[in-house]
């Protein structure tokens, strides 16, 4: 296991990201307790995790499905964002929630949002969450609003409580001249949101553009994450789940632990790979390999959040 540390968010360079990723694509259990992390490599088979106590919570991440887009690395992102679904829908446990991390469309008309809400319509779930991708902000937030925007705060963002576990729902896309943006009225909500919780409440925290330098030449980065990531200092365990970059990446950083999720749609370069993070058109056959969902649980009982990276069915 590569296990990489930035307590000053510096940016990775190539090759220690190549190394990461080396392991990061295999289905790999995260648990956290305390803040510290560790791994073990399990089976593809959903049925071989934990029975889940009472108090255990279990939800799906989903992320980047693009439904609109047209370009060879994927003739049918439709088509695949449904397989993604059912993939969802025949799980051994049906999920708490699914929550989408962004670029729901990949334009932003009405059009693919109706596509989207009507696929995301037919998950077996209680709940589907989402945050906004820079895709579904293109010429202003407003269309994104006026579907998901209900019982959220400013921009879109929100917190919920489930199973002890605090949830945070961010928003870092609206700056699209400033990819990866939180904003002052946001931080005030993040600081004043958290201030009455106990500190060994679990956070997990959900966003589109990753909370850390993963690659800020790509926008790959928050540029105020340093400062929404203060106010979690003193909680024992903090997760950062995001979409954006299209890959399976994990890195700790104290007590915080940031896992980014493959899309539903087509796969992005590794950062330094390419001239530009355009979408990757794989060999016939592969695409499958290259995209998929995040089974994602929380164990009351030992006081961890894990995380297995499954990819799409071939």
């Amino acid at each position: 296991m590569t296990e990489l540390t930035d307590t000053n968010h510096s940016e990775l360079d190539r090759r220690g990201f190549l190394k990461c990723m080396a392991w990061a694509g295999t289905a790999v259990t995260w648990t956290v307790s305390g803040g510290v992390l560790s791994a073990c490599e399990i089976g593809a088979n959903p049925a071989q995790a934990p029975k889940p106590r009472s108090k255990d919570l279990y939800f799906v991440q989903i992320s980047d499905s693009h439904i609109g887009f047209k370009g060879t690395a994927n003739a049918d992102v439709t088509a695949t964002f449904g397989q993604a679904i059912s993939q969802v829908n025949a799980l051994a446990q049906r999920p708490a929630f699914v929550m989408n991390t962004g670029d729901l469309t990949h334009t932003s008309t009405a059009a693919q949002f109706d596509t989207v809400k009507q696929l995301a319509g037919t998950l077996k779930t209680a709940h589907v969450f989402q945050v906004p991708g820079e895709h579904d902000v293109i010429g202003g937030a407003q269309a994104y609003l006026d579907r998901y925007g209900k019982s959220t705060v400013g921009t879109g963002y929100y917190s919920f409580d489930m199973n002890g576990v605090h949830f945070l729902a961010l928003v870092n896309v609206n700056q699209t001249e400033q990819m990866g943006h939180l904003g002052q009225e946001q931080l005030d909500w993040i600081k004043k949101d958290l201030s009455g919780l106990a500190s060994d409440t679990p956070i997990v925290v959900f966003a589109h553009v990753p909370l850390f330098a993963m690659y800020p030449q790509w926008g790959w980065s928050t540029d105020d994450a340093v400062q929404a990531l203060g106010f979690m200092k003193r909680f024992g365990s903090v997760s950062c789940l995001n979409g954006h970059v299209h890959q399976v990446m994990t890195k700790v950083e104290g007590n915080v632990t940031f896992h980014t999720a493959r899309g539903t749609a087509f796969p992005l370069p590794a950062p330094g790979t390419a001239p530009a993070p355009t979408p990757v058109t794989v060999p016939a056959g592969q695409l499958h390999q290259a995209l998929g969902v995040s089974e994602v649980r929380w164990t009351a009982r030992y006081s961890r959040l894990a995380i297995v990276d499954d990819t799409l069915p071939t």
